[in-house]
């Protein structure tokens, strides 16, 4: 038996389990740790939520909210006067107030929104940190079996899915909607070396197409197969007719979260493999800047404005969604830090690659695109994504002072491409 000891690198903020510093693994624990380890959730969801409740207290005229250390006092007043809070970990409930506080500094920072209630079922999970640098316990039993060692839950088994990073000292465990549970040990992974060959590659994201890229491939996101949504459509429906509070109402509920976790796992799998892809076989990445956040946020308004176009605004907005616009570059700037440039999307989808025209009329259709001027046809999605791989190298041969990576940017139309 095979046993390793991981010192600690920084990766959390914020307690979140799905980042660059992330190395996910799926655990696999007894119905009695289990029990365990929604206690630990319940008592991290408690903890946190009370220190929501106080700072929403706190006003400017009553003076400054209390701090880690402060929080951290009180904890202990509030596990002498609660047994059921001391027969928990202090660990994961000191780790929660952490948490909380890195909130809070991001939200002050900008960078992030106000930290909000946690709810039972849909926030379930804790962060172990090592007391005082000492490391966390993993040890491998087989080629495909690992173990990790919770407080007061004992040693869990999780599958070895691949090497569990060296210098850890933190984890997290959490729970989805479908009943999994992870476990994610904080580690930065070293980003992915530049290929060295001086290419320039365009992406243009779109709902039809997920990605399109300026060699001319385009790539989609894989759903849930025609089986898989056609019992999803199923059990909505059911879901539709069910009695709130019953227990036919939670056990659709139940299947629904788990077509939807197989339909986010084949997303998250798509864009991992599709940003380490790009980031090995160019040396520039060029995307849109898009604001994924703003273009997606609900158009229903309020009442006394309320918004228009509601049900095809929220259905282009589950479309972005479902072809991970955002994801997708956030992970490319993980993996190819500073060699990723983003491009004002303004007229991209109506640029000639060819000649430069740029015009409405351009745009044929959906997937077909025409130019005006010079007779240019090709692909909509690839000329779009042309177009922001062009831009991206002029503006790095005007940093540069010289030549575009690559050499200078071919814009004679192609005779093979145009239209008889």
């Amino acid at each position: 038996m095979e046993e390793t000891r991981h010192g600690d690198r920084p990766g959390f903020v914020g307690g979140r389990l799905y980042g660059s510093g992330m190395s996910r693994y799926r655990l696999c624990p007894t119905p009695v740790q289990e029990a365990g380890l929604l206690e630990h959730c319940s008592h991290a969801r408690y903890v946190w939520n009370l220190a929501v409740e106080q700072h929403a207290w706190w006003t400017p005229r009553r003076g400054p909210a209390p701090n880690f250390a402060v929080q951290c006092r009180q904890l202990t007043g509030a596990r002498a006067a609660n047994p059921w809070l001391a027969a928990g970990s202090v660990t994961v409930q000191q780790q929660a107030l952490k948490d909380f506080a890195q909130a809070v500094s991001n939200f002050f920072g900008g960078t992030h929104r106000r930290p909000t209630w946690r709810k039972a079922g849909l926030h379930e999970g804790f962060r172990i940190v090592g007391a005082r640098g000492r490391q966390w316990d993993v040890r491998r039993l087989s080629r495909r079996t690992g173990e990790v060692r919770v407080p007061k839950v004992g040693w869990v088994r999780f599958r070895w899915s691949r090497a569990v990073p060296g210098g850890v000292k933190s984890f997290r465990v959490a729970r989805d909607r479908a009943g999994r549970w992870h476990v994610a040990f904080a580690a930065i992974p070293d980003p992915i070396p530049a290929p060295g060959n001086g290419e320039a590659v365009g992406v243009d994201r779109g709902v039809a197409v997920s990605a399109a890229l300026s060699t001319g491939e385009t790539r989609a996101v894989p759903g849930l197969a025609e089986a898989g949504a056609e019992r999803l459509n199923r059990l909505l429906r059911r879901l539709a007719r069910a009695q709130r509070g019953s227990n036919r109402r939670a056990r659709v509920k139940a299947a629904i979260a788990r077509l939807k976790a197989r339909e986010a796992d084949r997303r998250r799998d798509w864009v991992e493999k599709t940003s380490t892809d790009l980031a090995r076989r160019f040396d520039v990445i060029a995307v849109e800047d898009l604001n994924v956040r703003g273009m997606t946020r609900s158009a229903k308004g309020t009442i006394d404005a309320p918004g228009v176009n509601v049900r095809a605004r929220a259905g282009l907005n589950r479309g972005i969604l479902a072809n991970g616009w955002g994801r997708l570059a956030a992970r490319l700037e993980h993996k190819a830090p500073g060699r990723v440039v983003r491009v004002n999307p303004a007229y991209t989808s109506q640029t000639c690659n060819a000649c430069g025209h740029c015009a409405s009329e351009n745009r044929e259709s959906q997937a077909v695109f025409r130019c005006v001027a010079c007779g240019w046809r090709d692909q909509a999605d690839v000329n779009a994504a042309r177009s922001i791989r062009d831009t991206a190298v002029g503006r790095t041969a005007a940093a540069r002072g010289g030549l575009p990576l690559g050499g200078p940017v071919n814009r004679e139309p192609q005779p093979a491409l145009l239209s008889a």
